[in-house]
């Protein structure tokens, strides 16, 4: 045995915090100083675990975490919407494997209970993969029984998973919700309005419901937003035609996506 191979012997020093390895001293990497590095590890597991499963894309579901399938008028229909359009988009869209190894319009969700937990269902009835992004609330929000295990994910910062919300989106489909689903309808909507996300088709279901708590007209007529902006999302009423919204407003299954050009012989990757 080297003098390496002994352990450490018991001092002030070896004992001091400041002698553990940065890696693994937790008190360190959860402090104020490495608020940056913790934003990047929130980004960098999601991202490679996504990319492991070869998620090119994702059709995001928005809505309340309060809506139950036994609930009160017109909570089931809000619950039994949202699964089957789930069931759609995964079956349609791409979420299962294609031949080449990727996956297309994976229905991704907050993870939790409710809208969330409809859709994920959804994907689950049609044998399709879904995503969960769970957030740590001070009220224990758990992930719903219904998206994938090894796509499940929590998150400490909401700004990253709204990131992850957004990066890969393809379509956005958004279902009664509370503060929540309007936080993050009007997140979408701001990076679409400032062109800072690419275009993509932004559904909104129940046209009454929408309207009975966003008065969008009288946004035009103060003139807080163009006229123009409006056109940013539709509504619909069914699952059906929530999905022949997405398909009128760009969204491509992936058997319509094209191959890609073949590589110049002369180019050098």
């Amino acid at each position: 045995m080297t003098q390496t191979d002994l352990p450490h012997p018991a001092s002030a020093q070896t004992s001091s915090p400041t002698y553990r390895l940065a890696s693994t001293d937790r008190d360190f990497i959860l402090g104020p100083s490495m608020r940056g590095v913790r934003f990047l590890l929130e980004f960098a597991k999601v991202d490679e675990a996504l990319r492991n499963w070869s998620v090119h894309s994702t059709i995001v579901v928005f809505g309340s975490a309060r809506i139950r399938e036994d609930g009160p008028d017109p909570h089931p229909r809000w619950y039994n919407a949202a699964r089957e359009f789930g069931a759609i988009a995964s079956k349609r869209g791409g979420a299962h494997l294609s031949a080449k190894g990727e996956r297309y319009n994976v229905i991704c969700t907050g993870g939790g209970p409710g809208v969330m937990e409809a859709a994920n269902r959804g994907a689950a009835d049609a044998g399709a993969p879904s995503i969960g992004l769970n957030i740590t609330l001070p009220h224990e929000q758990f992930p719903n029984a219904y998206s994938t295990p090894e796509l499940t994910f929590r998150f400490h910062y909401f700004a990253m998973r709204k990131m992850h919300l957004a990066m890969r989106a393809s379509a956005l489909v958004v279902f009664p919700g509370g503060f929540g689903t309007l936080d993050e309808l009007f997140e979408i909507l701001t990076l679409r309005q400032t062109d800072k996300s690419p275009a993509l088709p932004i559904v909104l279901f129940d046209e009454a419901y929408w309207r009975s708590i966003v008065n969008f007209d009288a946004l035009v007529a103060a003139g807080m937003v163009n006229k123009a902006d409006l056109d940013l999302f539709r509504f619909a009423e069914t699952p059906e035609a929530v999905w022949e919204c997405l398909l009128a407003g760009g969204l491509r299954p992936y058997q319509d996506i094209p191959e890609p050009p073949p590589a110049d012989a002369h180019d050098v990757a």
